[in-house]
């Protein structure tokens, strides 16, 4: 199969999976804010900034005319929370929100999804493109 022939059906999918994350934000706002670096001002409204973000930008990369802008904000938007990623992986924020006998499968999971990262913001850029 060709990738151009999936490459329409692959953005609506990045859209939605933005889209569920952005609500996810406001949803466990929380939650979310335990990821941030404490060194970072304002975890919760990052998480909320964060999340409209996901919200705007998935939506905005279903529709052609706002495709390429969005495509770039989530590359951004991708590197921006990446230092997140790194702290929950790092941290022992995950021992707080998973069951203990979850916590060793939820603290791999953050370490694979941190080489996962430049994969999706590949995913993006690839709607950068005309």
């Amino acid at each position: 199969m060709q990738l151009t022939r999936v490459k329409r059906p692959l953005r609506y999918v990045m859209g939605l999976i933005y889209v569920v994350a952005g609500i996810a934000h406001f949803l466990a706002p929380k939650t979310f804010a335990r990821a941030v670096p404490p060194q970072l001002p304002s975890p919760v409204g990052l998480v909320y900034i964060s999340g409209v973000a996901e919200l705007v930008l998935g939506v905005g990369v279903v529709f052609d005319r706002t495709r390429r802008a969005s495509a770039w904000g989530l590359v951004a938007l991708l590197a921006a929370v990446f230092p997140a990623n790194v702290h929950l992986a790092r941290s022992d924020t995950l021992d707080d929100l998973v069951p203990e006998r979850y916590a060793d499968i939820a603290r791999i999971g953050a370490w694979l999804r941190l080489p996962f990262q430049p994969v999706l913001m590949a995913w993006a850029w690839w709607y950068t493109r005309e």
